[in-house]
């Protein structure tokens, strides 16, 4: 039986993983192992890994990580708790193989562990690019992956020009995609009767994480943001932010404009989530499901700032600055009828999904050679 170790610490990675785990026990010849760390061990944020555990899963380890604080200095030092415990948890798994996706900090520190350690890595949505420290943070766990499993074409060309060989390059798609085109999220009615939502008005759903170069600005940027969506008093859905430096502010900004029409949500189920997504009008803020969930919704993303910058994006997002007046100008574009008709004729969203990512993945994990090929990688920059 092959042992399969993978890392979650935060929401959107979940929604990576959870088709894969999925597959996986659809199969006998594969055994996961779940390692739960950062956001989802956070009471403050929602303890998000008791939605892992209703979806049925067995979580193997815990690894408190977060030290309080949340600057840049204790996010540097909490990786560094992170990569002594995940050391330790391999060394006792001994998994066959570590799966990672995203770009956050311990799924870096997971590949440095890994990678030390002699056992193979594959990373999902490898190649891609991403504002701010993540995209440096992608890039890094890439010369330490052994497999990349790629999203989109763009992703690939990517990775073969950063030198990586052609043989660890697999284009399968987005794997978060095949619970949306299934689909298996709560229904319209279920996730509009959670928030108090009227299906006749205007659905705005925020989403604003800070930016780690920028943290010292996090109050100001989430202050223009939501002066704006106050400002058109439409009924609006906020999640909390990450952790990262700065959501402190952000929290803080969320508190300060405690509107009627404002529901806050410190942690939402990816399936609620996702149900939420199909009835919005907007998405406003800085995720990426703006630009990769989103589109298979054709729902409009108003995305913010610099968080995503140069990442690969469909027709349904309006880049705006931090300012309330252009991102006042951005919503009101969304919700226009021209605006609506164009993404019901132009939005395909540009990372590949079809329902059966998560099983082309499981059946190259189950399926790889570990071979001294795969192993001793050789880079040609």
């Amino acid at each position: 039986m092959r042992k399969i170790a993978l890392v979650t610490g935060s929401r959107g990675e979940y929604g990576y993983i959870r088709p894969v785990v999925c597959e996986i026990q659809k199969n006998p010849d594969l055994e996961y192992y779940i390692i739960a760390t950062n956001l989802h061990l956070l009471s403050e944020f929602g303890s998000s890994i008791e939605e892992i555990e209703r979806d049925g899963f067995k979580v193997s380890d815990r690894i408190y990580m977060a030290l309080d604080g949340y600057t840049t200095a204790s996010m540097a030092k909490s990786l560094g708790v992170f990569l002594m415990g995940i050391t330790d948890v391999l060394t006792r798994i001994a998994p066959d193989f570590v799966l990672l996706a995203g770009d956050r900090g311990e799924q870096l520190m997971a590949a440095v562990a890994a990678a030390h350690m002699n056992i193979p890595i594959a990373h999902i949505q490898a190649g891609e690019l991403s504002g701010n420290i993540d995209g440096m943070t992608r890039h890094a766990i890439t010369r330490f992956a052994h497999v990349h499993l790629a999203a989109s074409a763009d992703a690939a060309q990517r990775l073969r020009q950063m030198g990586e060989q052609d043989f660890r390059i697999h284009l399968v798609g987005a794997p978060q995609l095949d619970d949306l085109l299934n689909p298996s999220y709560a229904r319209p009615q279920d996730a509009m009767q959670q928030f108090r939502l009227d299906p006749g008005q205007p659905i705005v759903l925020l989403v604003f994480h800070s930016v780690t170069e920028e943290f010292d600005d996090a109050a100001t940027q989430a202050g223009e943001l939501l002066e704006a969506v106050s400002s058109m008093s439409l009924q609006t859905v906020a999640i909390f932010p990450n952790n990262d430096a700065g959501n402190v502010a952000i929290r803080q900004q969320l508190a300060q404009y405690r509107h009627p029409f404002i529901r806050i949500g410190r942690n939402v189920p990816r399936d609620v989530y996702a149900g939420l997504m199909s009835v919005a009008n907007v998405m406003v803020g800085n995720s990426s499901s703006g630009l990769i969930e989103a589109p298979c919704f054709k729902l409009p993303a108003v995305n913010v700032g610099d968080r995503q910058r140069g990442r690969l994006r469909g027709k349904n997002v309006i880049d705006v600055t931090y300012d309330r007046n252009a991102i006042t100008k951005a919503i009101r574009t969304a919700l226009s009828e021209d605006f609506k008709h164009y993404l019901l004729q132009h939005c395909d969203n540009p990372y590949l999904g079809d329902g059966h990512v998560s099983h082309r993945i499981v059946q190259l994990l189950k399926g790889i050679s570990v071979t001294e090929e795969l192993m001793k990688k050789n880079l040609a920059f």
